[in-house]
């Protein structure tokens, strides 16, 4: 399974009638910093309009924050847990998934405005004789092709055999650990999706390979680098890199999966809890989306990279058609929406946890999104509510741009 859309985020089945109750037996409601729902933040009657219609398509909870030059709107819809009925809080953590690589993006960004690598490096100049076999050659893929997905290199989480260790073998399999090594090396057994520089596919092998170079240049893991790089200098005091803990830090809600089922009769689990390893650079993150509207700001504002990489970070390549009118950086995808405005973004899917971020150039209008569900929902309708004052029309659940189902535990 690979990333149809970066910017949608559903699977092909509904929630069951007895949980779809549950939900909506606890009011969907969405507040405002101020605790009212007037004024100036009535603008934001679509994004509460496209977060209820989360919970009707079967989602437990909702979690939204929006920043701009009218101020902080935080909003909630459903439950952040179906047995207590907790509702979802502005402070709640989750797992953020493949918005990681956008953390990772930013570190290798740094080193070459240190001068420390070359965004044109070989992928062999640092890590010689890792990228081999069965098609794939380390001395023809550069940095930049790892950060921008056109390097060509297989997916790792699309091998069957792995597929099977994070779907229907989660349970068994949820808490063990997988090193970037062992990762690669399931990537390499396949031959590679087309040549270096040929092509576009969205692949989480790139950005292992991101945190390893991170730590063949600076002698740090890419956590200790994301750590003291972007995290302290931020202030984002709610967002760690758990590393091979599967604990969850307070305050948290549940996190509850289909394991890609796409039988409507399946019922959520609990997958709260579960070793992040095998998602590593590309995937491990738990934060916030204060913490993630916070760093959003910081970055499409320019204040994380200067010019030079700022412009790398946001030159963008075609996906050849897999992102429908999106257009991918170096961790960060352009995305045009229908009033004519266009956004980063980047979307995030693990088990459990379907995440959004996103922001206008400058960093003048963020927001970032929380869904505790993986099997339905629509990350386009929310923002399209929040940017384009869209209401969603109708039932979305289910929805891709092709029609097919998207399981998320894949880090998108």
């Amino acid at each position: 399974m690979t990333m149809r859309t970066i910017h949608r985020a559903v699977t092909g089945a509904l929630a069951t009638a007895a949980v779809t109750a549950a939900v909506l037996t606890v009011p969907a409601a969405a507040g405002t910093a101020d605790g009212t729902a007037a004024g100036r933040h009535d603008r934001h009657s679509a994004t509460r309009s496209a977060m209820e219609a989360q919970i009707r398509a079967g989602i437990p909870g909702v979690l939204g924050q929006t920043r701009d030059a009218g101020g902080t709107w935080q909003g909630s819809a459903g439950v952040a847990d179906l047995d207590t009925g907790r509702p979802r809080l502005p402070q709640d953590r989750f797992r953020i998934g493949s918005v990681s690589k956008v953390f990772t993006s930013v570190v290798l960004l740094q080193l070459e405005a240190e001068g420390r690598l070359s965004l044109d490096d070989s992928v062999d100049r640092w890590l010689p004789g890792v990228v081999r076999g069965n098609g794939h050659d380390g001395r023809k893929i550069t940095v930049r092709q790892l950060l921008n997905h056109t390097s060509g290199i297989y997916n790792y989480t699309a091998d069957p055999e792995f597929q099977k260790l994070i779907g229907p073998g989660f349970r068994e399999h949820r808490f063990e650990t997988h090193t970037p090594a062992e990762l690669v090396k399931i990537a390499t057994a396949h031959a590679p999706d087309f040549r270096p520089g040929e092509g576009w596919n969205y692949s989480n092998t790139n950005y292992i390979l991101a945190g390893m170079i991170t730590e063949k240049v600076t002698g740090h893991s890419y956590a200790t680098e994301i750590e003291r790089r972007v995290i302290r200098p931020l202030g984002l005091r709610a967002t760690t890199l758990p590393g091979t803990s599967p604990k969850m830090p307070d305050p948290h809600g549940t996190a509850y999966s289909k394991l890609g089922s796409e039988d409507p009769s399946t019922q959520p689990f609990d997958a709260t809890e579960l070793n992040p390893s095998w998602g590593g650079a590309a995937g491990e993150i738990i934060s916030t989306t204060g913490d993630l509207n916070r760093f959003y700001q910081a970055l499409i504002g320019g204040k994380l990279l200067p010019g030079a990489q700022q412009r790398e970070l946001q030159t963008t390549v075609s996906t050849g058609g897999k992102m429908p009118g999106a257009r991918y950086g170096l961790g960060v995808a352009e995305i045009p929406l229908s009033c004519g405005v266009t956004v980063w973004s980047h979307t995030g899917g693990i088990h459990g946890s379907v995440t959004l971020a996103a922001s206008t150039a400058g960093g003048k209008h963020t927001a970032a999104f929380n869904l505790n569900g993986d099997w339905a929902g629509d990350l386009t309708a929310l923002t399209e509510a929040e940017y384009c004052g869209k209401a969603p029309s109708g039932d979305f659940a289910g929805r891709t741009p092709d029609r097919a189902p998207q399981k998320v535990m894949t880090l998108r």
